[in-house]
């Protein structure tokens, strides 16, 4: 495994391991927003989906592969 291989499986792991735990504690969260609204608590679902994609979009383009 060379170091550029490397570097991107620890990145990977650790970006889905930040997102595991707040996916872990989203139904906690979205119930807490929910009290207030029900349609944050659901942009809230919404915004951690897409936060998802953003990050290895970006990273995906960071490395060149969105020529």
């Amino acid at each position: 495994m060379d170091p550029r291989t490397r570097n991107s499986a620890i990145a990977a792991l650790v970006i889905l391991l930040g997102f595991g735990i707040v996916a872990f504690y989203l139904p906690k969260i979205m119930l807490f927003v929910g009290e207030r609204s029900p349609v944050a608590a659901g942009g809230v679902a919404v915004l951690f989906v897409l936060a998802f994609f953003l990050v290895f979009w970006l990273r995906g383009r960071a490395q060149g592969g969105g020529r």
